[in-house]
């Protein structure tokens, strides 16, 4: 026979603890009208019991549920974990809790339609405000605070981001100035902003070291491995290859690298490689990988900083927020013969 799970109502609470229902919410909502000693009679029959108040209820009542929503893509992705990690350590340190809502299927990747039903979904349930992790569009039906971190385009929610075309132009340039002259690009996502602004920062340290814009050695990405596995081949496979790439982050530089293992390209004697993101893998790659380091547990941190102080009715002044990038030199990089 199976067992049967009798959840515990408030008024389990008030008859076991001999005191009415509202009592018990008095207790449950921390008001200082009820005695001392009631209200830790009230408090042991909670634990004993196991009674848990809605969340829903309690934010009806208190307006706030000290709840925030993350939506991200993919979990499995170490980008990802990072940003969640950093929204978890500003959570907890203003005493709010944090639910993920996460579909790694991969029909729903850059999914407008199941952004905006996820989006719908959450509004007006537990959660007080939505952090959401590189959504594909601006068109979300929501009243309420919502902080986006690599945003698909500028300006229609509070925003946290990279200063991409900084970070990618000091990468190629680094290159550059090494002395190659063919440098690669896998891009990420197009739909997103960050991709757009590191290709320009590719374009742009080209622009000012005198040297074209070659079509070839460019192919579209979209932040995710597999797809960067296919772009590596095809630049890899060029009659005259590139001796240098720049991925878009740091899942395609490790398919780049996977690559050029398997067609007996050294890195970095044959092929200097750079990714961008610096995730906690990127510094145990054969070799280590040098990398854009974007501080993406203070992405996540920054973000919902911001949305707490939107939900405490603080003014969040600006639209765009941009942390700095930093170039991190490992060993996947060296000077192109020749270069003096």
């Amino acid at each position: 026979m199976k067992n049967q799970s009798v959840s515990v109502r408030i008024q389990d609470v008030a008859r076991a603890a001999g005191v009415s229902v509202s009592t018990v919410s008095r207790v449950l909502n921390g008001r200082d009208d009820v005695a001392a000693a009631t209200g830790q009679r009230v408090r042991k029959i909670i634990d004993e019991l196991g009674y848990s108040s809605s969340l829903a209820a309690k934010g009806m009542r208190s307006r706030h549920n000290h709840v925030i929503g993350v939506i991200i893509f993919d979990l499995s992705l170490s980008f990802c974990i990072e940003v969640v990690r950093g929204i978890d350590q500003m959570v907890q340190a203003q005493a709010y809790d944090l639910i993920v809502h996460t579909s790694n299927r991969a029909k729903h990747s850059g999914d407008p339609a199941w952004e905006r039903k996820v989006v719908a979904q959450l509004n007006g349930s537990i959660v007080d405000g939505i952090i959401f992790v590189t959504p594909a569009t601006i068109n979300l039906p929501t009243n309420y605070p919502v902080v986006t971190i690599d945003p698909s385009d500028e300006g229609a929610f509070p925003s946290v981001i990279a200063t991409n075309c900084k970070g990618a132009y000091t990468a190629v340039r680094y290159l550059i100035e090494l002395g190659h002259r063919r440098v690669g690009l896998i891009g990420g996502s197009p739909a997103l902003l960050s991709a757009r602004q590191r290709r320009q920062g590719y374009a742009q340290a080209h622009y000012e070291a005198g040297l074209p814009i070659l079509p070839e050695l460019y192919a579209e990405g979209d932040y995710s491995y597999q797809t960067a596995l296919i772009g590596a081949r095809q630049l890899l496979s060029l009659p005259e290859r590139p001796t240098a790439i720049m991925a878009a982050n740091d899942q395609s530089a490790f398919a780049v690298m996977g690559i050029a293992n398997q067609l007996g390209i050294r890195v970095p004697q044959d092929l200097s490689v750079i990714g961008f993101d610096n995730t906690p893998e990127s510094a145990y790659t054969t070799p280590p990988l040098t990398t854009v380091d974007q501080s993406i547990v203070t992405m996540g941190s920054r973000a919902a900083e911001l949305l707490i102080q939107w939900i405490e009715g603080k003014p969040v002044e600006d639209r765009l927020y941009e942390l700095p990038t930093r170039l991190i030199v490992r060993a996947s990089c060296q000077a192109w013969p020749g270069h003096s």
